[in-house]
């Protein structure tokens, strides 16, 4: 059967920041909790909507704190993420936007879903000038749906948008193991790993991933 769609991740899957998002939440977690470490926070938090990220964060280095600091880390995380974002330079991936324009020109959608929330995914793919109708056909993002990653509610709301009725005709594709868990719970035909972004090949094989790339272009090869 015909593919109809291939969701995205979008940091370190498709857009190449630097892990400053991750690098943020570190330094914000790091101020309260000096033993979390950079690596802790990929481990623990990578692709996670950023809340969720913290709490898990934490969690998977046997901290406990109330939720009023849980709540004042989010806040300091977004103020710090406002700044370092003022001057971030980013790019696409290698050969992401090549892919993205076969891909619609072949009438497949191309989706970009994120844990972050609207107005951070907004800002991020305007520094790309990437559009709607153009570079992508769908922003999917935390703020739109009930429940993150890895539960399957951005894709299944993709699906609902572009009126997509088999999950068999779906790919998801991303740069951790929880963008693999979410493509698997949605039921999508191919769930990709990608080892430009937060975990190493040796780290998604952990989530028994359909494929696992090192350049994203190579998707082209399972269509």
């Amino acid at each position: 059967m015909k593919i109809a769609m291939v969701v995205f991740d979008i940091a370190g899957t498709t857009v190449d920041e630097g892990n400053v998002v991750y690098r943020t939440l570190h330094k914000a977690i790091e101020k309260v909790c000096p033993s979390v470490s950079f690596e802790d926070v990929l481990k623990l938090g990578a692709g996670k909507e950023k809340l969720q990220a913290i709490r898990e964060t934490l969690s998977g280095s046997n901290i406990s704190l109330n939720e009023a600091t849980i709540q004042e880390i989010f806040k300091d995380f977004l103020g710090l993420l406002d700044i370092a974002y003022a001057n971030l330079i980013v790019v696409p991936t290698n050969n992401t936007e090549r892919l993205f324009n076969e891909l619609r020109t072949k009438d497949i959608k191309v989706v970009l879903n994120t844990g972050y929330n609207t107005v951070t995914a907004i800002s991020l793919l305007n520094k790309l000038n990437w559009v709607k109708g153009v570079q992508y056909d769908l922003l999917v993002t935390s703020s739109d749906v009930s429940n993150n990653r890895p539960m399957p509610d951005m894709i299944l709301y993709a699906m609902d948008k572009l009126n997509i009725t088999d999950t068999s005709t779906v790919i998801k594709v991303g740069d951790s193991t929880i963008d693999i868990e979410e493509g698997r719970n949605a039921g999508c035909k191919y769930n990709i790993g990608v080892t430009t972004g937060a975990h190493t090949k040796a780290q998604l094989e952990k989530a028994n991933p359909d494929y696992i790339f090192d350049n994203i272009y190579d998707l082209v090869s399972v269509l």
